[in-house]
């Protein structure tokens, strides 16, 4: 019998490193994370899987201060592990992926922190673009994307039209986003529709927040050792599990994601019924009682 090889952090921080310094794509054509050990987690994927993942990527900053480092470093070691992240998502068959990537609140950092971000995001989706393509992954974005920096708006916009048609699995960027915000511009659309206040439940807002069609999110997950949402799917993550970790971003490695992903299946979803009306999984909640 084969014996199959471990993947442990240390392993996870090299195929990261490879990343940074410009190595190759870390995924064989299975869609597979290659190159860390000589074995995946992927290829063992624990329990039952939630549908959705949304990740609050917390930590960069404090990441690179702890090392001595430039905050923008903490970044950049940041979008290795959102890549790892996707692949492995990718890999074990998860269906969505939300990343937090830019809040409406993070325009009151410094501008020049801003600035790299943006031209760090744009660096990051033209690389990956081909990726993407070869792999089946949609890009999906949510956000007020129009005040964007031009030069990111116009890659971002490439990425979603080249990825558009992609199956496999949709990965989904939040952008200048409010959880607040999409809420309340949800009940300004509904307003100008001209249809009755009296008319309003939460499926026809729903239908104008920036997720419409969209799955809401099964698992919410926190790095960086803070427990809240920070505006972050508001409305959508009603009924998600929340999953908070103490491991700062840069750190968060596959085996972490496996551990919030165990953690998740051992859980029982009941959306305000009994044990045994539904569990993880379960792609909907029922609609909350009138």
């Amino acid at each position: 019998m084969k014996r199959k090889r471990r993947l442990d952090r240390y392993a996870v921080k090299r195929y990261v490193a490879r990343y940074i310094n410009g190595g190759e794509a870390l995924v064989n054509d299975s869609g597979i994370p290659e190159g860390a050990g000589g074995a995946a987690l992927s290829a063992d994927p624990p329990g039952k899987l939630p549908g959705h993942v949304a990740i609050i990527m917390d930590g960069n900053g404090r990441w690179a201060e702890a090392r001595n480092l430039p905050r923008s470093e903490g970044h950049r070691a940041g979008t290795a592990a959102a890549r790892a992240a996707v692949e492995e998502c990718l890999g074990i068959g998860i269906a969505e992926l939300t990343l937090y990537t830019f809040s409406r609140e993070n325009w009151s950092r410094p501008v020049r922190e801003v600035r790299f971000l943006f031209k760090l995001l744009t660096d990051f989706i033209n690389k990956e673009l081909p990726v993407l393509e070869k792999r089946g992954v949609r890009l999906l974005l949510i956000g007020e994307t129009a005040e964007l920096p031009l030069y990111a708006r116009r890659a971002l916009d490439r990425a979603c039209l080249r990825t558009r048609n992609n199956e496999r699995m949709v990965l989904t960027l939040a952008l200048n986003y409010s959880g607040r915000e999409d809420i309340a511009r949800a009940c300004r659309m509904y307003m100008q529709s001209g249809a009755p206040v009296s008319a309003l439940d939460p499926d026809m807002l729903a239908r104008s927040l920036y997720t419409a069609g969209r799955p809401d999110p099964d698992l919410v997950i926190r790095t960086g050792g803070e427990k809240r949402l920070s505006n972050f799917l508001l409305f959508q993550a009603a009924y998600s599990e929340l999953y908070f970790c103490d491991i700062l971003w840069p750190d968060f490695s596959p085996a972490d994601l496996h551990d919030a992903l165990r953690d998740y299946a051992g859980r029982t979803r009941r959306y305000g019924g009994t044990g045994g009306q539904s569990g993880c999984g379960d792609p909907q909640p029922p609609a909350p009682p009138g």
